[in-house]
């Protein structure tokens, strides 16, 4: 049973930048699809970076050109760089991975098979 844990999360003040942790646990053997989502309370999931096993990479419209999604594999650690933060981002953000082979981009939540407990961050105008 794979799990995944965040990390990271806080308060900065808008322009200011953060970077997520997501240590993943329970992995027999090849990884797949890991990714990055978020959710405001009442408000749809929303993807924000993923990364496929090849490294392919995709980012939702918010957060082209100012995050990066990456992983060291050596240490099971998923990660979000996250710079020139606005107060719309603001939210919870979640980690999660797919169980085998999947469809890999930020639409693509109902995929993913592994979610962690998330963390909040919070952008102060």
């Amino acid at each position: 049973q794979v799990q995944l844990a965040e990390s990271g999360g806080g308060s900065v003040q808008s322009g200011g930048s953060l970077r997520l942790s997501c240590a993943a646990s329970g992995y027999s053997g090849r990884r797949y699809c890991m990714g990055w989502f978020r959710q405001v309370p009442g408000k749809e999931r929303e993807g924000v970076a993923t990364i496929d096993s090849d490294g392919t990479t995709t980012y939702g419209d918010s957060a082209k050109g100012r995050f990066t999604i990456s992983q060291d594999n050596a240490k099971n650690t998923l990660y979000l760089q996250m710079n020139s933060l606005k107060p719309e981002a603001t939210a919870m953000y979640y980690c999660a991975a797919a169980g085998g082979p999947s469809r890999c981009d930020v639409g693509g939540y109902h995929a993913l098979s592994y979610w962690g407990q998330g963390t909040q961050v919070t952008v102060s105008s």
